[in-house]
């Protein structure tokens, strides 16, 4: 994938990295009471060396080629994340990606999320993953948009604000001779 990538109506994705580490900081810290009741990570605190430190190693994923990490901007600034994590050993993606509130509603996640969904496709990978808790309709919505398929439910599996809740598994197959028998 060609970093930055063009989104469409002044959104663009960046590589995160060191030089986008002030200023994701500071638009966690603003979303952050939106973040907490959906993302595990927001429940640690959120300090400036936890951000860069975040930053280096997204950066060190990249260089090696085990994800696409990546800031979304409107005209040049940040207004959230989307990722693919990938593990070659299984073929597989991970998707992960969060919007500012204002920005929400707009088909941006989608776009991003497509945008590393055929990163993902052209690096070979046999599928895409997207997790959620079951009540975070919004992800969930990304999904259905992107085509994904709910495969399941993992009961008690996400972390959030000192419970456990469910978590919904969306995949989507890439690879064209998927092995129908072993459905």
């Amino acid at each position: 994938m060609q970093l930055p990538h063009d989104l469409g109506d002044g959104y663009s994705l960046v590589l995160r990295d060191v030089s986008t580490a002030e200023p994701m900081h500071e638009l966690t810290m603003a979303e952050l009471p939106r973040l907490r009741p959906w993302e595990p990570w927001a429940a640690a605190e959120q300090t400036p060396e936890a951000s860069r430190a975040y930053a280096v190693s997204r950066g060190e994923q990249y260089e090696q080629g085990n994800g696409v990490p990546t800031v979304i901007t409107y005209e040049g600034a940040p207004v959230g994340s989307a990722s693919l994590h990938i593990d070659r050993y299984f073929g597989v993606g991970e998707l992960g990606f969060w919007i500012a509130e204002a920005h929400e509603g707009r088909g941006v996640v989608s776009r991003a999320c497509k945008a590393l969904i055929d990163h993902a496709r052209e690096e070979g990978l046999a599928r895409v993953e997207l997790r959620t808790a079951v009540h975070n309709v919004r992800s969930q919505g990304v999904a259905h948009r992107l085509g994904f398929a709910r495969e399941g439910t993992l009961r008690s599996a996400l972390p959030l604000e000192g419970r456990r809740v469910d978590l919904a598994v969306f995949g989507l197959v890439l690879s064209d001779n998927e092995d129908a028998s072993a459905r």
